[in-house]
């Protein structure tokens, strides 16, 4: 197994070949790719050739199955969910703005997978942002002044009953549930210490992050516009340029991540895991 680090010269993210992820895996092959996962926070293996079944055995070699509360399974899969845009859909790309997957939740994903089906030719970067290295190179003074605080988070923007996907007018290809209990707070320390690596990281973003305990509106939103600021430089995102039979994992504990547009006229699907936290 090769595992091929700052590809294309960004600071984190690799690439890993030389193993089958059709095959069952051994322990010590399991391992080397979870050192590499925590190591990198984004890995991707090229020319996978794999089933539903395959993909989700390989899924749980790094814990159970998550939650996904919002979105709907595949009927013969129910771990497994289609993300979609069919070539005649006219509506925004699912997820495509930064977000932590589902950090609303008491205990959010670890580690989401992603595997590609069909891939545009243009278009549909998936971009990740290192909230570990942001929260690395945070001014003392200011992480300081924050080491104490807790980040209120919701699913009230986008899943609420009167939310983003509640109310949109162009009918969407996904099977996306909306809810009114989607409006429940979860508070997480804004600095949060990675049950792996044991470093800090920054754990907010702009989709679920409401608001921050004991701070007003006007004062949390202008802090947490600060530190998005702060973590959306340029040296702390890798972009992800898909290709067909490409299986990605990245840790949710510690990058944000978004997905782009730009393939109208196009279809796409992925097939998503979550691995609990």
């Amino acid at each position: 197994m090769k595992v091929t680090k700052n590809i294309d010269s960004y600071n984190f993210g690799a690439k890993i070949e030389g193993i089958d992820l059709s095959k069952e895996l051994s322990e010590e092959q399991i391992n080397e790719i979870r050192q590499a996962w925590i190591e990198n926070q984004v890995v991707f293996f090229p020319n996978q050739k794999i089933t539903n079944e395959e993909f989700a055995r390989f899924a749980r070699y790094f814990g159970d199955y998550g939650e996904d509360p919002y979105l709907k399974a595949m009927p013969e899969h129910n771990h497994i969910v289609e993300v979609k845009r069919s070539a005649k859909e006219k509506t925004s790309p699912f997820g495509g703005t930064w977000h932590s997957d589902w950090s609303f939740m008491k205990n959010p994903p670890a580690m989401t997978l992603l595997y590609s089906k069909i891939i545009p030719p243009v278009g549909g970067d998936t971009l990740f942002a290192s909230t570990k290295d942001a929260c690395i190179d945070l001014e003392p003074s200011l992480k300081d002044s924050i080491k104490d605080l807790s980040g209120v988070h919701s699913a009230m923007l986008p899943y609420a009953d009167d939310g983003f996907y509640a109310t949109e007018l162009e009918d969407r290809s996904m099977n996306i549930v909306t809810s009114k209990k989607a409006k429940a707070m979860q508070n997480h320390p804004i600095i949060k210490e990675h049950n792996e690596s044991k470093l800090d990281t920054l754990f907010v973003n702009p989709v679920y992050t409401v608001g921050i305990d004991s701070k007003s509106d006007d004062e949390a939103a202008s802090l947490l516009a600060s530190l998005y600021e702060h973590i959306l430089q340029d040296k702390y995102i890798y972009r992800h340029k898909w290709t067909e039979d490409t299986l990605l994992m990245w840790d949710n504990r510690s990058v944000m991540h978004m997905a782009e547009g730009g393939y109208d006229g196009h279809d796409r699907l992925l097939h998503r895991i979550t691995i609990a936290g």
